[in-house]
């Protein structure tokens, strides 16, 4: 499993001390007040404040203090280590832990590894490459089994959802 967990993408600068505007790719967007260090590049990062905004966050990094220091931040990934990602509960998984997962219906025919995930207003799907392209609704009907410790997912078949 990954070492680190993704919890935003920096979109922008904001400001002239160098913030930076985050898009949060997490659940919880309250967990960015809790943030004392991220993850640039591998490089670890010390977060001075945060200031959440209706669906963005503004961070201040250390050592980011001007505008054109924090615009060469711009489209990286914010990360954190595993051990101090917010703990998720039963039945929910990290976007990291899902991604390249080998998909497989209950019969056993295997339609390939889980590329993207897709969010969308009501639900997630995700979106397999294999043989076959495929788009699979992430609901509860149609992923009977979700063990990422050994990267496998097993779906209904496709004939009996679609």
């Amino acid at each position: 499993m990954e070492q680190f967990i993704t919890i935003g993408e920096i979109i922008n600068s904001h400001g002239v001390h160098g913030e930076l505007k985050i898009l949060p790719l997490t659940d919880d967007l309250k967990r960015f007040r809790k943030l004392k260090k991220v993850y640039i590049d591998n490089n670890e990062k010390m977060v001075s404040w945060c200031k959440l905004q209706s669906d963005k966050v503004i961070l201040k990094i250390e050592g980011i203090d001007t505008i054109n220091d924090a615009i060469k931040y711009k489209t990286k990934l914010l990360k954190v280590q595993r051990k101090d990602a917010v703990k998720l509960s039963e039945g929910r998984y990290y976007e990291a832990d899902i991604i390249d997962c080998n998909v497989e219906d209950e019969n056993g025919v295997y339609l390939g590894k889980i590329n993207e995930i897709i969010h969308t207003g009501s639900n997630d799907v995700y979106w397999i490459k294999g043989e076959k392209e495929l788009l699979i609704p992430a609901l509860r009907s149609v992923v009977i089994k979700m063990d990422v410790e050994n990267s496998k997912i097993i779906i209904k078949p496709v004939d009996q959802w679609q």
